[in-house]
């Protein structure tokens, strides 16, 4: 097989994050492979759940398209295993991390949902990045099943102790992201078993989130601003409501404006702004493109809560 390194598939970005700056994700599963089937997953639903470690991408690939981007140069303020699905489920990702550290002083994060961390040897990879980002939605049985639809061999209680053994021996940063769901995890019995598990594990930060792009299950629906600061408030100091990021992208050409545009929702749906920060385009650019694609078919697009996304459409993969 042929890689394309000037851009290869398991690569997007850099892109703007909320936390992390102009991040280079790098995803190592084929779509939608995870241990879990989350009810508000931006990639949609009906995953078949595994917890089966597979070397999906040889870490050489891997490591040459992330010292390729470098080399080219640009801002890269991170590089963060994440995308679409369970980046724990690659073997070589310890192997792959401690690689990129001893090659670039870039900070390497890793956002997982900690299914795995009940094992020591994940917990043996993941203590090789700088940054870690697990998610905790539920520290109940019965809200962990509803919200993140896990593989039947995964169990809340053991998640946590999981993530509590992994503080105990990890010197990084440790963020615990948990996103809520209205009438699922966000009743006063969850929030009182969550704030005993985030006793436990100990974060640096507690990251409070909830639905903002178009979920798996259209029932899903989000918390408002006022229920997220009572939660905060309820936490404690060191919980915090993820801000949007607002910082301006670079300008760049629009002549192959759509192809980029369709590249960068593959991995999510997105908004044209928010695009358009990524690509450094204009926002008025990034909707002409849009409509567009939307009009060959190319494109779809999604309201949710007053704003529209831009997804995929039937016609994604033509020319």
């Amino acid at each position: 097989m042929t890689i394309d390194m000037a851009s290869p598939s398991f690569l997007y970005g850099p892109v703007p994050s909320r936390r992390l700056g102009y991040s280079l994700g790098v995803d190592l599963l084929p779509f939608k492979t995870c241990s879990m089937d989350c009810v508000y997953c931006q990639l949609g639903g009906g995953a078949r759940t595994t917890v089966r470690r597979r070397a999906f991408i040889p870490v050489e690939t891997v490591l040459a398209g992330i010292e390729n981007v470098l080399r080219r140069g640009g801002r890269v303020d991170a590089i963060t295993f994440s995308g679409s699905g369970e980046p724990t489920l690659h073997p070589g990702l310890g192997r792959l991390i401690r690689a990129i550290k001893r090659k670039t002083a870039v900070p390497v994060v890793l956002l997982t949902n900690g299914s795995l961390f009940t094992r020591p040897s994940v917990r043996k990879d993941a203590a090789a990045a700088d940054i870690v980002v697990p998610s905790l939605d539920a520290a109940t049985e019965d809200a962990f099943r509803k919200i993140n639809r896990p593989h039947p061999g995964l169990s809340a209680a053991a998640i946590i102790e999981g993530l509590a053994a992994f503080r105990r021996h990890f010197h990084g940063r440790l963020w615990l992201e948990v996103l809520f769901v209205k009438g699922i995890n966000d009743r006063p019995s969850d929030l009182r078993a969550l704030k005993k598990a985030i006793a436990r594990i100990r974060p640096d930060r507690v990251h409070l989130n909830t639905i903002v792009r178009p979920p798996a299950e259209s029932w899903a629906r989000p918390l408002g601003r006022r229920d997220l600061e009572k939660i905060r408030a309820f936490l404690g100091e060191t919980a915090e409501i993820i801000a949007d990021f607002k910082k301006p992208g670079r300008r760049t050409r629009t002549k192959d404006l759509p192809s980029r545009i369709l590249d960068f929702v593959r991995r999510r749906p997105e908004t044209a702004e928010r695009i358009a920060a990524s690509l450094g385009a204009s926002p008025e650019a990034v909707e002409r493109a849009g409509r567009r694609l939307e009009k060959d078919g190319r494109l779809r697009l999604v309201r949710l809560n007053g704003r529209v996304f831009f997804e995929p459409g039937a016609a994604a993969g033509k020319k």
